[in-house]
């Protein structure tokens, strides 16, 4: 497991959009035609609103047994491999920034077809298409960050109650598009 790091929310850069484009290009060439898609998710992926400056990425697969047999491959990425982490169905890695030390990305790889690439990009355009909605997880975030700032994943715990809540009519709002 990795261990916690402080909460540092920072206003929105479009800089992340960018980022996350070359780090899925970078995805693309050590995972080959395993990988379908990189979605950018998390508060990184929602303009207007503040977040970590680490960028959550959903590399889709087509398989979960071969993207462990390229774990390797993303070591040599820099990545940190740490398996399922918690979540059937998912593979989890990390990438820290050398020069800083800082965490920098968060892979939650799923095998295409897995429910949980639809519950992740429902919630994003869910809140980039609701501002009220975003305004609020806003505040959920400043809130969580206030009461937990050294410790990313008691944040993430506090976060979660807000996010469960909306995860509903965010995927109401998806499948109806």
């Amino acid at each position: 497991m990795p261990p916690p790091i402080p909460v540092e929310l920072l206003p929105h850069s479009p800089e992340w959009r960018d980022a996350a484009t070359r780090e899925g290009q970078r995805l693309a060439k050590a995972l080959g035609p395993l990988l379908v898609a990189v979605h950018h998710i998390g508060s990184t992926a929602i303009p207007d609103i503040v977040a970590k400056p680490i960028l959550d990425l959903i590399p889709e697969v087509r398989s979960l047994a071969a993207v462990d047999a390229l774990a390797p491959q993303l070591r040599a990425l820099g990545y940190e491999w740490w398996g399922e982490y918690g979540m059937a169905g998912r593979r989890y890695a990390t990438l820290t920034d050398g020069t800083t030390g800082q965490r920098c990305v968060q892979l939650h790889i799923f095998e295409t077809g897995s429910p949980h690439i639809e519950r992740h990009l429902a919630f994003r355009d869910f809140l980039r298409a609701h501002a009220d909605k975003a305004r609020e997880y806003e505040a959920v975030k400043l809130a969580s960050r206030d009461q937990h700032p050294d410790d990313s994943h008691a944040y993430s715990d506090a976060k979660s109650a807000w996010i469960l809540a909306t995860e509903a009519e965010a995927l109401a709002f998806y499948r109806s598009r």
